[in-house]
């Protein structure tokens, strides 16, 4: 497939090198666009990108490009992939998909009437490991499913990206930069999504927030609960727990390893080392879905996305924290 690439930040870096990594597997870097040509030429060189661009609109006019990956910020994530889709291009929208659930289900639909596949790239939904964990529980290796959490809480490196993680304009903060993954996390344990959320924030002097602890009620009596941080180095271990057993992850995020002990019994560690660096696993997500003709995926689902900004949607409102955009949910 020949991707383009928006955006030329740390993660359209992991990106790309996982392209060029896949080239035995057909997939290639044709493009790569940033708000600047001197940007784009630079990744481009480093990269491996074929051409550059110095608007987004160029990408979407380049007959070449299959597919894009949007890695811009937060609240530019729906216009930019409305415009992939009507272009013509398939979409892998990073994390969160928008800023809100309304935005996304007008591009499920868009992607449904312009015959294009979209999804968001919540790549740890495609990881080995947290795909055995899934089957594990399904196959009752727990017992019936009782309760899970889950952390995720880091420490910004520099000034600039400390303030870009704390911008409103940019619809970051805490919740939305990792506590997708937490959300995304527990959505793909449970398959449901929360009747009840209780949550504590702390909110920053840009209005968003810094932290969060949340516990979500489910409609079957699982409970789960999840820690969110910028400025506080928390590691990313999970537990799921269930009648005959818990399963134990000490990085969920990026989850390589995982542990299964049985309640008076064994205890058995196991490995899923990546191919690659683990985002290798949603880009072939997305070869299968387009050559199935696929509007989006049927592992990380339209309703997946959905129940996840729904959750986020809920505690913004809750903890009146405002983006662009808001005003037209």
């Amino acid at each position: 497939m020949k991707w383009a690439i928006l955006g030329t930040g740390t993660i359209a870096k992991k990106f790309a090198t996982t392209l060029f990594q896949m080239r035995g597997e057909g997939e290639r870097l044709v493009a790569v666009a940033s708000r600047t040509w001197e940007n784009a030429q630079v990744f481009a060189s480093v990269y491996g990108a074929e051409k550059a661009y110095g608007s987004y609109e160029a990408v979407m006019a380049d007959p070449n490009v299959d597919a894009v990956y949007i890695a811009i910020p937060n609240t530019s994530h729906a216009a930019a992939a409305d415009m992939a889709l009507r272009a013509g291009k398939h979409v892998l929208c990073e994390k969160p998909f928008t800023i809100h659930a309304a935005q996304a289900r007008a591009l499920f639909e868009t992607a449904r009437q312009e015959k294009r596949f979209i999804m968001e790239a919540f790549w740890i939904r495609f990881l080995p490991a947290l795909l055995t964990v899934r089957s594990m529980i399904a196959s009752g290796e727990i017992g019936e499913l009782v309760h899970l959490r889950c952390d995720f809480g880091f420490i910004p490196g520099s000034t600039a990206r400390a303030d870009a993680k704390r911008s409103t304009a940019l619809g970051a903060g805490a919740l939305m930069d990792i506590g997708v993954y937490n959300l995304g996390f527990a959505h793909m344990v449970t398959d449901q999504s929360p009747v009840k959320i209780h949550s504590t924030k702390r909110l920053n002097d840009a209005g968003t927030d810094d932290f969060s602890a949340l516990l979500l009620e489910y409609p079957n009596g699982v409970s789960a609960m999840a820690t969110t941080a910028i400025g506080v180095d928390m590691p990313r271990e999970a537990a799921i727990f269930g009648t005959l057993g818990e399963i134990s992850l000490p990085d969920f995020q990026m989850a390589q390893h995982l542990r299964l002990r049985r309640y008076g019994g064994e205890t058995r560690e196991l490995s899923f080392p990546f191919s690659i660096n683990g985002f290798e696993y949603q880009i072939r997500e997305v070869r299968r879905c387009t050559q199935l003709g696929m509007n989006t995926s049927d592992v990380w689902r339209e309703e997946d996305t959905l129940s996840v900004l729904q959750t986020m949607d809920q505690l913004r409102d809750t903890w009146h924290i405002r983006f662009p955009g808001d005003e037209l949910r």
